[in-house]
């Protein structure tokens, strides 16, 4: 198995692709501790991991919490005594406005769940893969953080474009300390909150995709699986568009 005898954190683990890659952890090998908001949906998760003859963990998190975070990171190492892995995808979309009509309690949010969350979450997990000789990250940005995309939502944008400078100040600053660190940034998939984006109209969403399809999250999770393992171990500070060719036209 790829991860036998591994440890991996997945933030935003209770629905969609972060709870399709917890679940493909899983069958990989790796122990997985599952952070999320929603408790019954992360036992959900739990549940799946162990339907298919893992182990793993519910430890509520909200990620713009900086004691949430930490005591996610501490929970691994108490459970499973490491962490190797980490999938930090927890996201909020926001709410549609142009930037004059926007709310600003919600510009806040989204950068405090996408961005700062992405940035609490890698400065605890990286603290614990230094004590322990090294690690892989994988932070969920968007094909929004490469191109912007009409519709009022400003914040979200930003935010997605931000979680990818942050991705590469920390591959380059723990590059020599065996720890990797990319991002993905993931189309059009079908998960919630694309359905509530798109106001339930994804087929119309699938005819500006060269494949005339909408992602999975199992095709996110296959791709998070790759770049956490061996088979991607001289890829760093990089960003994987997972897009079904949107960007490439």
């Amino acid at each position: 198995m790829l991860f036998a005898g591994k440890v991996a954190l997945v933030t935003g683990g209770t629905s969609g692709m972060g709870q399709c890659t917890a679940v493909e952890f899983a069958k990989n090998g790796a122990k997985v501790v599952v952070a999320g908001r929603r408790a019954e949906e992360g036992e959900k998760t739990v549940a799946m991991i162990e339907a298919v003859g893992g182990e793993a963990i519910f430890q509520k998190t909200d990620v713009s919490n900086a004691a949430d975070v930490k005591a996610a990171v501490e929970k691994a190492v108490e459970k499973f005594g490491r962490l190797d892995i980490a999938f930090n995808n927890a996201g909020y979309h926001g709410k549609f406005g142009a930037i004059a009509d926007s709310n600003e309690e919600d510009f806040d949010l989204v950068m405090d769940i996408n961005l700062k969350g992405v940035y609490l979450s890698m400065k605890y997990e990286i603290k614990q893969m230094l004590a322990q000789g090294g690690g892989v990250i994988v932070n969920t940005s968007s094909i929004s953080g490469l191109r912007t995309m009409a519709g009022g939502l400003s914040g979200y944008v930003t935010s997605k474009a931000a979680v990818l400078a942050l991705t590469k100040c920390a591959a380059v600053e723990y590059a020599q300390a065996n720890i990797r660190v990319n991002a993905i940034a993931p189309g059009g998939i079908l998960t919630d909150m694309l359905k509530t984006v798109s106001g339930g109209n994804t087929d119309a969403m699938a005819q500006f995709n060269p494949m005339k399809r909408l992602g999975t999250p199992e095709e996110i999770a296959n791709t998070v699986i790759w770049l956490c393992s061996d088979q991607a171990s001289y890829i760093t500070g990089q960003t994987l568009a997972v897009d079904g060719g949107l960007l490439a036209q």
